[in-house]
């Protein structure tokens, strides 16, 4: 069992930088592949970026390449999203969350989100 908490969403101007972070508890925190969604308002929930569970490995979405980078610190069962000029289409809430199944991953566990919103 995976709990996760993000933090670090608010309101930012357009061009604007923001970092994320999800608090995960659990011993098998490092096992895990990682991801952060995001869902826009009357939207789908839609996914952002993933990093596999020893960080060597990451995916993302055509949107973000570029502005977006994804981490994990397994020491401290933290990963975060740091994301660089901020488009207004970035607003959403994001979401993470935890899949125990390496490929394709299942993402078992989910945060409660967080919003950002970004002004233009």
């Amino acid at each position: 069992q995976v709990q996760l908490v993000e933090s670090g969403g608010r309101l930012v101007q357009a061009g604007g930088s923001l970092r994320l972070s999800c608090a995960a508890s659990g011993r098998t925190f490092s096992s895990y592949v990682m991801g952060w969604f995001r869902q826009a308002p009357e939207k789908e929930r839609e996914f952002v970026m993933s990093i596999s569970w020893n960080g060597g490995t990451t995916y993302y979405a055509d949107a973000v390449k570029g502005r977006f980078t994804i981490s994990r610190d397994n020491n401290k069962n933290m990963v975060y999203l740091q994301m660089n000029s901020l488009k207004p289409e970035d607003t959403a809430i994001y979401y993470c969350a935890a899949s125990r199944q390496q490929y394709p991953p299942t993402y078992d566990y989910w945060g409660q989100g967080t919003q950002v919103t970004v002004s233009s």
